[in-house]
């Protein structure tokens, strides 16, 4: 009889996810960054992000971050500028929600920056400034 050779499959070498997360130092914008909303995903490791000097820029998960640090829209990131190309950013830093929370306290975001919401809330806000008329009035009926 062979003998097993494997200590189990790629799960195993994952670990275990305790959801237990060391506390990290804050991370500041310096020279050259900007903080920055996703606002959709494109996929190849791009997405379409609103950076708060107001600008809507492409930007682009850097490697190190790939396949290891998740980034969906409405996340809170910290881009880099490119110096080049004014309309690419590099996506450099995640925020979790309760550093985007402690960056709004300090003035860092702007007070119109929502935390913690998807690319379909976004929608749905954006839905609702419009006008909704149909051109029905129940009063006449």
């Amino acid at each position: 009889m062979p003998k097993p050779k494997g200590n189990g499959g790629k799960n195993r070498r994952r670990g275990k996810g305790d959801g237990e997360e060391s506390k990290r130092e804050l991370e500041f914008k310096e020279e050259g960054q900007e903080y920055a909303q996703v606002v959709k995903m494109l996929g190849n490791g791009r997405c379409n992000c609103f950076c708060f000097d107001g600008v809507t820029r492409l930007g682009h998960i850097r490697g190190k971050m790939r396949k290891k640090v998740w980034i969906t829209a409405g996340d809170i990131v910290l881009v880099g500028l490119r110096e080049f190309q004014d309309e690419k950013v590099d996506i450099i830093h995640k925020y979790t929600a309760d550093e985007a929370r402690n960056l709004k306290q300090y003035g860092e975001l702007p007070e119109t920056a929502r935390i913690n919401e998807t690319a379909v809330d976004m929608a749905m806000t954006d839905d609702a400034n419009k006008d909704d008329d149909i051109g029905i009035d129940f009063d006449d009926i």
